[in-house]
């Protein structure tokens, strides 16, 4: 059985920072590449950031210079370092594992791409 289980979710005030944690279990964490996606109220889910085997990395426009992923493949862990948050950040938080193709990283953005999905972590953000 795969397992992904995320933490460090909460609640923080505009301009603070959080780091996310993605643990996973049951698969051949070398072999993923990682990602995280969040899901706000009433919208669409979207892409944060992905990482590949290689450690490359990839973020959308709405977090590139204020948030960082990082994996240790000895802990089978991702991560995401969040700073600057803003309001606009509030949503739950998904980890996920895909098989990586060694194809394009933009291709990591798509949902699709990933075969495991963790629980999800609340971040909430006030101003």
């Amino acid at each position: 059985q795969v397992q992904l289980v995320e933490s460090g979710g909460g609640l923080v005030q505009a301009g603070g920072s959080l780091r996310l944690s993605c643990a996973a279990s049951g698969l051949a964490f070398d072999n993923y590449a990682m990602g995280w996606f969040r899901q706000a109220p009433g919208k669409e889910r979207e892409f944060v950031a992905a990482i590949r085997w290689s450690g490359a990395t990839y973020y959308s426009d709405s977090v590139r210079g204020r948030s960082t992923i990082s994996r240790d493949n000895a802990k089978n862990t991702v991560y995401l370092q969040m700073n600057s948050l803003k309001p606009e950040d509030t949503a739950v938080y998904y980890c996920a594992a895909g098989r990586d193709t060694g194809r394009d990283t933009a291709t990591l953005s798509f949902g699709g791409t990933y075969d495991y999905w963790g629980q999800g972590t609340q971040v909430t953000v006030s101003s």
